[in-house]
């Protein structure tokens, strides 16, 4: 064989390769993206939508694989999760993991943010997450922080007009400020997954539960025992989506580029998808026989004169042990102030 036919003949053996499947120019780097509620849920379907992005402006290089409804574990473990590497990316909650992360959590503390919308932009302020927050999440790299707009009280039998009909109800909170905010409030904080909220208050485990309306009626359904909402809107659960370090650098230096730009600009994106969907919540749960209860002006400045001493109480406290928890605080009341002028604000 001469060497012209040599090379015809290894030639015609790529080509058979390749047509059966046996080449691949670019081998595609997957990423494990975990959270623990259903596909059904607006930010799961945001993540799912995410991932098809990540894919196709990778043109292949990238391959997205979601794992939805708590696979990988309950949904306090998705800090671990992440931080370990058993998934790439996940959407983890602060709250379910009280005091390690103190600084982020005073986002949490009561009257602080006027909807996701202003949550969105608040956490993600370059200054506040360089000079704060982005090291409290140590081994994992914040992709974006963000609340729900904020959360309203249900209840399963009995309606709260005013404080006093606060004692004595048992009540599931989401976060440790939530949780201070209950009990000066008169009631007692149960703490549960989400996930168990809708049985324990058919049950009569709890007599109710905070949380936002989007998560009470499209995630969670408790439009069918839920009986009352008092619309307080008190209060903000925040939310990282977080990618392990490892994972981050293991990228080519095109992917990090991409994954980087795939979150600006969208705080409000993220933040007006919460709020919008709290009417829409609202009136799927009345239609389940849920009655909403506003606070009257007098009420609602009483709920906020209690709720401001656990504020007072919670900052003292990060203080003693040496934290900058009235430097956070008042940069986050000015930037949540700032932004709520431009954007949705469910306290007028």
């Amino acid at each position: 064989m001469d060497k012209s036919q040599k090379i015809i003949g290894l030639m015609s053996g790529v080509t058979l390769l390749a047509a059966t499947g046996f080449v691949n120019s670019v081998s595609a780097t997957e990423l494990k993206i975990a959270h623990f509620v259903t596909p059904k849920n607006s930010y799961s379907k945001w993540i799912a939508g995410w991932a098809k992005e990540l894919e196709a402006k990778s043109k292949g290089e990238l391959k997205v694989k979601v794992f939805p409804g708590a696979q990988m574990g309950p949904p306090p473990k998705y800090y671990d999760i992440v931080r370990r590497g058993q998934a790439d990316i996940t959407w983890m909650v602060h709250g379910f993991t009280p005091g390690r992360f103190p600084l982020t959590e005073i986002s949490n503390l009561p009257y602080m943010v006027q909807s996701a919308e202003v949550g969105a932009r608040m956490l993600n302020d370059a200054t506040l997450r360089s000079k704060y927050l982005d090291k409290e999440h140590k081994g994992v790299k914040p992709l974006m922080l963000w609340t729900h707009q904020p959360g309203v009280l249900h209840l399963a039998k009995k309606a709260v007009h005013r404080i006093e009909d606060m004692k004595g109800l048992r009540i599931r909170f989401a976060s440790g400020p939530v949780k201070d905010m209950i009990k000066a409030l008169g009631a007692t904080p149960v703490g549960m997954p989400p996930t168990q909220m809708a049985e324990a208050m058919q049950k009569g485990t709890i007599d109710g539960a905070f949380t936002d309306y989007v998560g009470a009626g499209m995630a969670f359904k408790l439009g069918p025992v839920t009986k009352y909402t008092t619309e307080t809107y008190s209060y903000a659960v925040s939310f990282c989506l977080c990618m392990n370090n490892k994972s981050f650098a293991g990228l080519p230096t095109n992917l990090k580029k991409l994954i980087d730009s795939s979150m600006i600009g969208r705080e409000k994106e993220h933040g007006a998808a919460w709020d919008n969907f709290d009417n829409l919540a609202k009136k799927m749960m009345m239609k389940s026989g849920m009655k909403p209860i506003k606070l009257s002006a007098a009420e609602d400045k009483r709920f906020r004169a209690v709720s401001a001493k656990v504020v007072e109480a919670k900052l003292a406290a990060l203080e003693k042990k040496g934290l900058p928890a009235r430097a956070v605080h008042k940069m986050m009341a000015g930037l949540a102030a700032k932004h709520s002028k431009t954007s949705k604000n469910f306290w007028k």
